[in-house]
């Protein structure tokens, strides 16, 4: 068994890891780590695959989790109880369990000297980078304390000088945020250095640097979400430059392009302008938030945006419903209501985040009362007719104009609330919703999103209503910019 597991690994290296030889390793000699009292693993990572050799003690637990890796385990001595939903199933010396990704999971070891041998496609990144802490997770003992419904304020965590959009992680916990494309920065995406306290840009210069030779380079970036595999995806919404919308997905272990996908005609319209988005692997689709206020538009097209990742087939959806369409609510800050040439700014299909399970996608219009919800089975579902589709969707919840869009574990959605420089948070138990922070230096809270490597989720404040356009051609905007950042009522979630 050792020197079948040692070939093995010898071929995954061969075929995984870039720019190296294939190499040959002895099981024996590979560093272990002891995950807690009962638990210890080797581990090899290739490109496209992660081998961990585990031993396990008598009561072992490795926790409910779940991760978007299709997972092979294979006992090679003793034996388990694996737990996937309501089913228990004894796995004993030579049977192999297969999990596809994203099914919740948990082992329990039946024995002393339990050897478990596990493949996991793609890469486990979080075993990579050390924030797969769930092994200390016992079932049952981590509770977050309820909230006392007391208004607290968020940390001022960065100073920069030009205005953030959306934000996202490394697998290392590195922010990477877009420069608001409201004030038409030179740079579109940057990379946050928390030790220096400055930005350079993401993933370089090339690429937020227009040229005439291909469309390799970001035009206009508000929407960017990570995922479980490194990916850092960056939503371009084009308009500046003369490139066809599209994703960008960049891999951040190698430093490298991981895929573009276009957004083509069919999947826009004239008004479109594609916004923030959920990077949904269970289903392997992103969903966009099309807000409909491109080239002047009144977000009378706004929409939902479906990519397929597997064939980049594009779907537009729900346009012009009422859970897309903004609601006649202008933005009113400090007594004033936000105007272009003396119409109300109303944005249609904006926030948009989905629950741990992607069960649910939530998602609702800036400019609106509430927040809708419908389940991705339905959205994704081509043999339903627009209308049909359209009774599907169920308002959720009350809410004030809103930007960005989160949710925890719990199922409690944050929402940044534009007028009041205030996160909002939507109570899973009673879907009552309560001030959560408050700063006044938080002007425009725009994108929120949770990084899984320090717990805490992170906020821009981009000062959109200072702009030019809302100041009769005076831009009032200033830096410093702040980003902020707060500690949810329970565990976020990756890439919300």
């Amino acid at each position: 068994m050792k020197n079948l597991l040692i070939t093995v690994l010898s071929m995954l290296i061969h075929h995984g890891i870039r720019s190296q030889e294939p190499k040959h390793m002895v099981l024996n000699e590979l560093p272990e780590k002891q995950l807690n009292e009962l638990i210890s693993r080797k581990m090899v990572s290739g490109e496209k695959g992660t081998i961990g050799y585990f031993t396990f003690k008598k009561g072992a637990e490795v926790p409910w989790h779940q991760h978007p890796n299709e997972q092979y385990s294979l006992i090679t001595q003793g034996s388990v109880k694996v737990y996937i939903g309501k089913t228990e199933t004894l796995v004993k010396a030579g049977e192999i369990m297969v999990i596809p990704p994203n099914v919740p999971h948990r082992f329990i070891a039946l024995e002393d000297e339990t050897i478990d041998i596990d493949f996991f496609t793609p890469s486990r990144m979080d075993w990579i980078n050390g924030t797969d802490n769930y092994f200390n997770e016992r079932l049952g003992t981590v509770k977050e304390e309820p909230w006392d419904l007391k208004l607290g304020q968020p940390e001022l965590f960065a100073k920069v000088d030009h205005a953030v959009g959306n934000i996202a992680f490394t697998p290392q916990g590195e922010i990477v945020y877009s420069q608001h494309p409201f004030f038409a920065p030179e740079t579109r995406v940057s990379l946050y250095d928390r030790e220096t306290k400055t930005s350079r840009p993401f993933p370089n210069e090339a690429w937020n640097t227009p040229n005439t030779d291909n469309d390799h380079y970001f035009s206009n970036v508000l929407g960017i979400r990570n995922d479980a595999n490194g990916i850092i995806w960056i939503l371009d919404m084009g308009q500046r430059n003369e490139v066809t919308p599209k994703i960008v997905g960049w891999n951040t272990r190698f430093d490298t392009l991981e895929r573009i996908y276009y957004l083509p005609e069919t999947a826009l319209a004239a008004t479109s302008q594609p916004n923030d988005m959920v990077v949904d692997t269970k289903h392997g689709v992103f969903i966009i938030a099309d807000e409909g206020i491109g080239k002047g538009g009144n977000g009378e097209k706004a929409a939902l945006i479906v990519v397929d990742m597997a064939t980049g087939q594009t779907r537009r959806l729900l346009e012009s419903t009422r859970a897309t369409l903004p609601e006649n609510v202008p933005i009113t800050i400090n007594g004033q209501p936000l105007q272009v040439n003396s119409h109300h700014l109303l944005v249609g299909c904006d926030g948009i985040t989905a629950d741990e399970n992607f069960e649910w996608l939530y998602f609702a219009p800036l400019n609106g009362t509430k927040v809708y919800r419908i389940r991705l089975e339905d959205l994704l579902d081509e043999g339903l007719t627009p209308t049909e589709l359209e009774t599907k969707v169920e308002s959720y919840a009350s809410k004030a104009n809103n930007g960005g869009l989160s949710i925890d574990r719990d199922g409690n959605l944050y929402l940044t609330d534009v007028e009041s420089h205030s996160i909002s948070v939507i109570l899973a138990k009673d879907r009552r919703t309560h001030k959560l922070m408050d700063d006044q230096r938080m002007a425009w809270p725009d994108g929120i999103s949770y990084n899984a490597v320090d717990g805490y989720m992170y906020v821009s404040a981009a000062q959109v209503h200072l702009g030019a356009a809302f100041n009769n051609g005076t831009n009032k905007a200033k830096a410093p910019y702040y980003i902020f950042r707060f500690k949810p009522l329970a565990k976020g979630l990756m890439g919300r």
